[in-house]
């Protein structure tokens, strides 16, 4: 039985938002490809211990602030590795490649066009998705002029700070009202640096050039093939461990996995709890938005839990016809 490589690596982000990558060399497993730097955590060495010595003697950084982002165990033909990775957010010292190896600073968007290990791919997603998932909530009201214009200011209220996801989701809506309110909304989010997904069906994504789409459990277990959609991010709500499974079989792009807590529109409905959560979480290589009576002061919990953020809906909406 191959043993399992524990490995400590890093998403370091400095002001600006680019991050730091590194190119393995070329007589190293996976060389000439690029990575998160890290190594390997030694027997009974915290990760956060391990994390510092590696960043320290790869880079000549001293780290300041760091976070639980993501973790991802991965079997290859020849080993198998569990990346324990980590958000580095303040560092001290200037980064540089002290065992030769070329660095560069890459804008999040940019990581797409550079090569990594498969192991990988989730970590370039973790690395450019934000910690905030916001959904709206109804949209029945979005029908007159006065309600469109005080739903792109909540919207643009919700976005001023930092880049977030956005999704656009009522079930109770018709296809035609929400394919107009994306193309409505889908500018001044971009505007911002952020994202607007659909949810609702790929069908209906492709034909509005949507920028993402957002999948029900039911749709998610439904489909053969993520190639059927032509845009770029790719999710779906999860609540149990078959549909995170078809989730990781087709390489969706992150999950929602809910409900965490109650909410006011289920009373009493059955909830995951964090410890549930967590268990989930460890076995899925996806990023993960936590769903369910959860707000912004959740996010540190979340992040312990192994999420990637956190999605709520009433933590932010506000409806357009009570505006």
């Amino acid at each position: 039985m191959t043993d399992l490589i524990h490995v400590a690596a890093a998403i370091i982000v400095k002001a600006g938002g680019d991050i730091l990558i590194a190119r393995r060399a070329a007589n190293q497993h996976q060389g000439g490809l690029w990575e998160f730097p890290g190594g390997k955590v030694e027997a009974g060495e915290p990760v956060e211990q391990a994390l510092a010595r590696e960043l320290d003697e790869e880079l000549g950084i001293r780290v300041r602030q760091a976070r639980p982002q993501i973790r991802i165990r991965h079997d290859y033909p020849d080993k198998s590795v569990l990346l324990d990775v980590w958000r580095v957010e303040a560092f001290e010292g200037e980064a540089h490649g002290r065992e030769g190896q070329p660095i560069r600073w890459v804008a999040p968007a940019a990581l797409d066009d550079y090569a990594f290990p498969a192991a990988n791919a989730p970590i370039v997603r973790a690395a450019q998705l934000p910690d905030q998932l916001l959904i709206t909530g109804s949209l029945a009201a979005c029908t007159t002029p006065a309600a469109r214009r005080a739903l792109s200011d909540n919207v643009a209220a919700a976005l001023a700070d930092e880049p977030r996801l956005l999704m656009l989701r009522d079930p109770q809506a018709d296809e035609s009202l929400l394919a107009q309110l994306y193309q409505e909304l889908v500018p001044q989010v971009r505007e911002r640096g952020s994202t607007l997904l659909l949810n609702g069906s790929i069908e209906q994504a492709n034909a509005i050039g949507a920028d993402g789409v957002h999948l029900s459990a039911r749709r998610l277990m439904a489909l053969d093939s993520r190639a059927r959609f032509s845009g770029r991010l790719l999710s779906a709500s999860c609540h149990n461990e078959a549909e995170l499974a078809q989730a990781v079989r087709l390489g969706l792009d992150f999950v929602t996995l809910s409900p965490v807590a109650a909410t006011a529109s289920h009373p009493g409905a059955p909830v995951l709890g964090w410890q549930r959560f967590h268990e989930l979480a460890e076995q899925c290589p996806l990023p993960i938005y936590a769903l369910g009576g959860l707000g912004p002061d959740d996010l540190p919990q979340a992040w312990r839990m192994g999420a990637q953020g956190i999605a709520s809906i009433s933590a932010w909406w506000s409806s357009p016809e009570s505006a």
